[in-house]
């Protein structure tokens, strides 16, 4: 099986090496063309005798040879496209003496051919970034004896050992030590993975934690990893292949042409008529419109930091009407996020947060960095950690200002009720959670979770708008948290716990239904991203296998810019349709001349010039014009869009201390309850209040302008409405509350439903404001 592979990669890289070739001819030719063109154009002007026509005949005659290759091509794959006419032309100049016509359809030709090969150049689409990734050898040990093997040498009942950040080589069980294992490469899942021992481990996964043995149960080439790479193989040779759109549109211009310039000839009983026929059929409307079209499409799509591989994979990008979607990295950030710190009685939220990113500042875990970027973003002074010990996958203990700190899982739920309110909570939102302890004591927990893209949202309504009637998500998270994605965004269907395999069958199954995007960032979707009509990459962070199985690849990490891509492809193919249509509308008007006589072959091909730079110049359209991301932001409104959108970010610590004064007010002491009220009701008169006002008086009466009406902004400043009453009436019962001892029931259930109303109204604003309005902000 192993040499199997080997073969079906060799004969990979020998059909790339000819498309590498081939896709020098198209240049070559036309530089030559155009050369001999203007050289006899030189000839005539000076008078040079025959000289001209000599020059325009090798124009056509270099033209003939490459048509001729092509049109026994086409013949082979059973397609006859407007190769065939332009052959024909050629021929028919060269019969009868027509050698400028001849020379300007060559370099018609050849220009069309040019672009067409600038739009249609990819990158290696082989498995070249999965096999370098893929381990060379193992470290197997027999007995006490470790040696380092190729890795094709490891057979069932091997016993392997793996090291810190070492590609496991072949599937195996965990033989002895623990395992922790980051399985993104196979999974999507920024989550680490905690194996036991007699658990079982897949090839492909990289060993986060320390060394450990595992016992060869798979080969190499039999191994997860070996599958992945045989899928990816696999399904980019099952793709069905583009056809040229001027391919499309000369199925039945083909036939047409040749019928009138046989009719021509055969009525007047001169070839001449024929041949000024097919000199005016000539499809240089399809051969140049559409790719012009293509290629300046293809062109703003790149200024916008999306490479499209080729016109054929803009062209699909614009006729579809499905897309797939990744979760983790595509729909959502792809690292975790704090999204809440929950703490025990007599501790806040910040001095909780200081000291568990103080001892997690050396820590490379994922959960790790991000409890220190959190600490980071709220200004948090941190303290060097001393005497230091990581226990991989478990947690970091250290010393902090005196303190000995540990930050990680617990194998119990702490007792108390604050503790098991995080529990709760965390497998409601689908978080992970982390402990914090302090001299051995639990004091707090820290929650965290992918957060979803600030632009997944107006994003896939752009693409509804862009006329997508299908979204579709594919991911190998639990169904809990996939669902609620799905649910936000919108989406049509959601598949959760997808592997490396369902997920092609998943976008095989859309592709036979209609032209499918997928979208993707990880290993684990090269496959799926090959199967797929147009594979989508996010190129910014995702694997390099992703986006070399690819067709688009975003090199910014901005899932809107999917929209943009569509958006352009769509109107690019639009503007090629109508100036192709437009020109072969024009050569059908000079056939019709030049079938009773009234054009000879040299002033058709002259006519047939005018017609191309008419409709080449339309297709330039397609550089700019068409709607593309909304009404563009002036940049003052971009600056002040920024500005709050920063604010906001801070603001989000408010949510934390309204949750709290609920708490208080349901489980504490009378004097902690009214301390946490005057703690939210302080953040919020002094820090969130004045935001809003702000924005009212400043951000909202900008977007308006820019968005085209007040009513754009009507409802988030319904919301500062609502906010500011439940935030006075917060401030009545505090004044209410001076000098007594206790709160009455009744007061109580007001307090508790207008901080319960703030939180959740504050949650959905935020949100609101963060997708439809900061969003624009984005370079």
């Amino acid at each position: 099986m192993a040499e199997e592979r080997v073969s079906e990669v060799a004969t990979s890289r020998h059909r790339n090496a000819a498309v590498s070739w081939r896709r020098w001819v198209e240049p070559a030719l036309l530089a030559l063309t155009s050369g001999l063109l203007s050289a006899g154009g030189v000839a005539w002007v000076a008078g040079g005798g025959r000289w001209d026509d000599v020059l325009w005949a090798a124009a056509t005659v270099v033209a003939v040879v490459p048509s001729a290759v092509w049109v026994v091509a086409g013949l082979l794959r059973r397609d006859l496209g407007v190769d065939l006419l332009a052959l024909l032309a050629l021929l028919g100049t060269l019969a009868v003496g027509e050698h400028l016509a001849g020379a300007l359809i060559a370099v018609m030709l050849a220009t069309g051919r040019a672009l067409d090969a600038a739009a249609q150049r990819r990158a290696t689409r082989d498995l070249r970034a999965l096999l370098e990734r893929a381990p060379r050898t193992a470290r197997r040990r027999v007995g006490d004896v470790l040696s380092e093997v190729p890795v094709d040498e490891v057979v069932r009942g091997d016993r392997v050992l793996v090291g810190p950040g070492e590609v496991l080589p072949v599937d195996g069980t965990v033989e002895s030590g623990h395992a922790v294992l980051d399985e993104s490469a196979l999974t999507g899942e920024p989550e680490l993975a905690e194996r036991a021992a007699g658990d079982a481990v897949r090839s492909g996964t990289v060993n986060a934690g320390g060394a450990f043995e595992l016992r060869c149960t798979l080969p190499a080439a039999e191994s997860t990893y070996a599958g992945i790479v045989a899928l990816v193989q696999q399904a980019g040779a099952d793709s069905a292949p583009v056809v040229r759109l001027a391919d499309r549109l000369a199925a039945w211009f083909l036939p047409l042409a040749l019928a009138v310039a046989g009719l021509a000839w055969a009525v007047s009983g001169a070839p001449e008529r024929a041949v000024a026929v097919l000199v005016v059929a000539t499809p240089c409307p399809l051969l140049l419109a559409a790719p012009v079209a293509i290629v300046s499409g293809l062109s703003r799509t790149s200024r916008l930091g999306v490479v499209i591989r080729s016109g054929g994979a803009l062209e699909e990008l614009g006729r579809a009407r499905t897309i797939v979607l990744d979760k983790t990295g595509t729909l959502t950030a792809g690292r975790p996020a704090v999204t809440e710190v929950v703490t025990a009685p007599g501790w806040t939220a910040p001095d909780v947060l200081r000291l568990a990113a103080s001892a997690d500042q050396l820590s490379p875990h994922v959960l790790a960095e991000a409890v220190v970027a959190e600490a980071g973003a709220r200004g948090l002074a941190l303290t060097l950690p001393r005497d230091v010990h990581e226990e991989p996958g478990r947690g970091v203990t250290a010393a902090v200002g005196g303190r000995r700190v540990r930050v990680g899982k617990r194998e119990d739920t702490p007792g108390a009720g604050w503790a098991r309110a995080a529990v709760g909570r965390a497998a409601l939102d689908g978080c992970a959670l982390v402990w914090v302890e302090v001299d051995g004591a639990p004091v707090g927990a820290v929650l965290l979770s992918d957060p979803l893209r600030a632009d997944a949202a107006r994003t896939m309504r752009r693409l509804r708008s862009a006329g997508i009637d299908r979204l579709v998500m594919l991911t190998g998270d639990r169904p809990e948290p996939a669902q609620e994605v799905g649910a936000v965004l919108g989406l049509d269907e959601v598949r959760a716990q997808q592997t490396p395999q369902s997920k092609v069958a998943a976008v095989r199954a859309e592709r036979e239904r209609a032209v499918t995007v997928m979208v993707g960032d990880g290993l684990n979707d090269a496959p799926a991203l090959a199967a797929a009509t147009v594979g989508v990459a996010m190129g910014a962070r995702g694997a390099t296998a992703s986006s070399e199985a690819a067709d688009v690849v975003l090199t910014t990490d901005r899932i809107d810019r999917v929209a943009d891509a569509m958006e352009i492809a769509r109107y690019a193919r639009r503007v090629a349709v109508q100036s192709a249509a437009a020109g072969m509308g024009l050569s059908l008007v000079a056939m019709a001349l030049a079938a009773v006589g009234l054009l000879s072959p040299a002033f058709g091909a002259l006519l047939q010039e005018g017609i191309d730079v008419a409709v080449i110049l339309n297709a330039l359209r397609a550089l700019r014009g068409g709607q593309v991301g909304g009404r563009p932001v002036p940049p003052a409104t971009r600056t002040l869009l920024r500005r709050f959108a920063t604010e906001q970010d801070d603001l989000h610590q408010l949510l934390p201390l309204v949750r709290e004064a609920a708490d208080a007010l349901v489980e504490g002491p009378f004097p902690q309850a009214v301390e946490a009220l005057h703690r939210a009701r302080t953040g919020l008169v002094e820090r969130l209040v004045p935001h809003e006002e702000a924005e009212e008086t400043e951000l909202y009466p900008a977007l308006a302008r820019t968005l085209g009406s007040g009513e754009a902004v009507a409802p988030m400043s319904r919301a500062h409405a609502e906010i500011g009453r439940l935030t006075r009436r917060l401030q009545i019962h505090l004044d209410a509350l001076s000098g007594a001892t206790a709160i009455d029931p009744e007061r109580r259930e007001d307090l508790l439903a207008c901080l319960y109303g703030l939180h959740a109204l504050l949650q959905l604003h935020f949100l609101q404001e963060e997708e439809s309005y900061f969003a624009l902000a984005a370079e």
